[in-house]
């Protein structure tokens, strides 16, 4: 029997333990109905039933904000839970990695979104109801696996973790003027900001420090990644690996628009990086610099570059 309580968490409860085999701790699961354009949003009764076959009771978690969202995964994993479930796309995911990075409190996601990179890239099925299956049975034999994540500093030493990638050149730039725009709705704001970003296009100058070593680079692109996808499946960093304790960077030099445009589709399979003009490093700490560029880690608005992103393995325990 599905049983689903509201969460009225108290405010002040304490940090979390370790998973409690306490078989009374509720499963957390955070939804996002408008995931994806909404078109997995009813089959989310299916996904709830097939989580409580883990014999846990279900807490449900909605959000009408992202803030909300991150409020109320906090809270669950203070109020001492078994485990938490996003369902949803990366934004999603994104949030419920701020609230059980190194807490030991199991994770899992149910891909639910327009972009699926960090469940796909951890080993999780693309469909929902076979990755809530998958959570379900992980939680019944008290089974999880460690991934690493990836920890971001800012320059105020605020800190947020992501799971997927850290995109800071030109998809970044993309990024915020579509943020920026009104107007049209939907993809096509995207397309339109491409568009501009495009006729604007221009290298810029970054510091870019591996494990201490300093170096300067001229690049249209840069990113960080945990994992090798983001995007929806574009494969940015194709060689990260999420459990080797160590970030891939990749950097796109002084290209063209046409390069840039004739390169783009290569992203998808990772051939990118055989490109002349692409230069791929491996680091356990970076630290990135650049005039005018604002962070966007799994899709989501991170903050302006300077950022310190140091690889932490183990810092969460997946539910698989």
């Amino acid at each position: 029997m599905l049983a689903v309580t509201a969460d009225d968490l108290p405010s002040g409860a304490g940090p979390a333990g370790p998973p409690s085999a306490d078989p009374d701790r509720p499963l957390a699961v955070l939804v996002n109905p408008t995931a994806g354009r909404a078109r997995h949003s009813g089959r989310l009764p299916d996904v709830l039933d097939r989580l409580a076959t883990a014999g846990r009771p279900l807490r449900l978690l909605d959000a009408a904000t992202p803030e909300q969202a991150l409020a109320r995964c906090r809270a669950a994993v203070a109020d001492g839970i078994a485990g938490l479930v996003a369902v949803g796309g990366d934004g999603t995911v994104h949030q419920a990695l701020q609230a059980v990075a190194g807490t030991g409190v199991p994770f899992g996601p149910v891909p639910a979104g327009t972009g699926n990179d960090f469940a796909a890239d951890t080993g999780f099925p693309t469909d929902p109801l076979a990755a809530a299956d998958t959570i379900a049975a992980a939680l019944r034999d008290g089974r999880t696996s460690p991934v690493d994540l990836a920890r971001m500093t800012t320059a105020d030493s605020n800190v947020r973790w992501f799971g997927a990638v850290l995109a800071a050149g030109f998809d970044a730039v993309v990024n915020e003027r579509a943020n920026r725009m009104r107007w049209p709705r939907g993809p096509r704001r995207y397309d339109i900001a491409i568009m501009i970003e495009l006729a604007r296009l221009r290298p810029r100058r970054y510091r870019l420090v591996l494990d201490g070593t300093e170096r300067y680079v001229d690049a249209v692109l840069v990113a960080v990644g945990n994992c090798a996808s983001y995007g929806g499946g574009m494969r940015m960093c194709p060689a990260a690996d999420p459990t080797d304790g160590l970030l891939d960077v990749v950097v796109v030099g002084p290209v063209s628009r046409t390069t840039l445009v004739r390169v783009k589709p290569r992203l998808y399979s990772g051939t990118h990086v055989t490109h002349p003009m692409v230069r791929t490093h491996r680091a356990a700490t970076v630290e990135l610099a650049a005039d005018g560029i604002v962070g966007y880690a799994d899709g989501e608005r991170a903050g302006p570059l300077p950022v310190t992103v140091t690889a932490v393995p183990a810092a969460a325990r997946l539910l698989r």
